[in-house]
This record gives C-alpha cells, structure tokens and sequence, in this order.
C-alpha cells in the first residue's frame, strides 16, 4: 500500500528569513528525511511506506531548489545548514525524531547529531558523505556535468530513467545546476567532508542505522565502515545491486530496515 497524492501535503515554513520547502504525509511518530545535494523527485514511493508507520517530513535544503535561495546566501558550511534544520525542527514542534538522511543530507544529519543529540529517537544514515575516505575518494561532481553526476547515483541506469526519463527535462537540469551552485559554496574546500567529523562522532550515544548500496559510485563504501567505527551505537548493513540512490533502487529494502531498526527501539 502507497500514500495517495493527496494523502501527502506541501508548505513553506519561514526561518531565519528565508523559507524552507516541506512535504509532509502519514501520521504516528515523527520521521524527518533529508535528501540528497542534487535535486530530488518529490515524495516517493520510499516515504510512501515510511508513511504507513511515521508521519514523515521531508525539507528541502536551505539555498537548494524550491527553498529561495537568495535568502540564504550568507550560509557558509555544512554545519550552517545543520543548524537551520536543527530550528526547523523546533518550529515545527518534532521531539524524539527518527532522522533520516540521504547522501547529503546524511552528512548534515550526522552533524545535527554531534551539536545535540536530545531530539533524536535515532539516525539512519543512508550512503553520506561528511567522513574522508582514506584510500577512495568521494565522487568529485565538478568534473562533470550535472546529468552525469545525477546518473552516476544509480547503479541501474533504467532506475534513473524510470523517475527523470531518458532526456530529464529542463526543470530537473536547472534544479541540479542550482543545487550544484549551493554545494560548491559550502562544500568544496574540503570536499564534501569534515576532518573533525569523526572524533565529533564519538560522542553521539544515539542508536545509529548506517545502510550503503554495495556499488555506490559517489560515496565509497569504505566510508560506511569508517562511520560505524566512529558512532558507538552503531551498526552497517550493505543492500546489493544498488548505487547512491538506495531509496529509489531499493525503496522497498530500505524502508524494512528502517521499520525493523525503528522496532528495536
């Protein structure tokens, strides 16, 4: 069973004087889902099952699409961002929150984490960037072209092409050249990661899901390893035939392991 589109709303909330993008469905305990730094499709059949079990929120970034990015130019790192959502989720009231994050939004997950850990009931965190590898490396988007990029988050490119087409429309190339403006600014020296990220890891006692596509061509799977290592309440499942995009190639796999973590609790 799938949310119907109406069973799923969307708003702006006002923050820090800017707005922030929000779809929202279901109903039970709080689950907040941050996705990734390219873009993203809209609600999916992976919040759908979320859905069934959490009432389920998924922000855009601050300065990303659909979030007015004018208004949020003085952001200048990931921990910025961090701290934008960590206020949303006092606007919007949420307390003992199972977060959520995808690639990206894994990363900023994590580092929500690290400034305060008391909203958290737990954290699934979905392929992120945020650690350096110390033998791979972390997809460099700027050497490519934003579409590139994009399909490289799949490991079966019918995957890609079953969401976005096999042309992508201009709306979908414009959003990730927006987004891949954004991260540059926040993102780039280094790349896509924080040296005191790890130690910070440490002192998150919250029980920690970390889930990693064995083929992920964005985020090495090393780093998943050096994730769990990090976080002490923390353990690492690995989904086969799946790349970057883990909740579009395995909605379904994903959401168990989400919903069987969230029973142990």
């Amino acid at each position: 069973m799938t949310l119907a589109a109406e069973a799923w709303t969307e708003e702006r909330v006002e923050l820090f004087g800017g707005q922030l993008h929000l779809l929202k469905g279901g109903q039970g305990d709080p689950l907040v889902v941050l996705p990734r730094d390219n873009g993203y499709p809209g609600w999916q059949p992976f919040h759908s099952i979320l859905a069934e079990r959490f009432t389920v929120y998924v922000p855009s970034h601050p300065g990303y699409h659909n979030s007015d990015g004018p208004a949020w130019s003085w952001l200048a790192n990931v921990r910025d961002l961090a701290i934008v959502h960590r206020r949303l989720l006092r606007t919007l009231g949420l307390d003992s929150v199972t977060l959520v994050g995808l690639g990206f939004g894994g990363w900023l997950a994590a580092e929500m984490a690290t400034m305060d850990e008391r909203p958290f009931k737990s954290l699934v965190l979905v392929g992120p960037m945020g650690i350096q590898p110390a033998e791979g490396e972390i997809f460099d988007q700027f050497l490519v072209n934003t579409e590139t990029y994009a399909r490289a988050s799949y490991h079966d490119e019918a995957n890609f092409e079953a969401v976005y087409g096999a042309e992508p429309e201009f709306e979908y190339l414009e959003n990730w050249e927006s987004d891949r403006e954004m991260t540059s600014r926040i993102g780039w020296k280094p790349y896509m990661y924080n040296r005191t990220l790890p130690g910070l890891l440490g002192g998150v006692s919250v029980p920690t899901l970390v889930v990693w596509g064995r083929q992920d061509r964005i985020v090495p799977l090393e780093c998943g390893g050096l994730y769990a290592d990090a976080l002490p309440n923390s353990r690492l499942e690995v989904l086969e035939a799946c790349g970057h995009a883990v909740d579009i190639e395995k909605p379904n796999e994903l959401a168990k392991l989400v919903l069987t973590f969230a029973k142990t609790l």
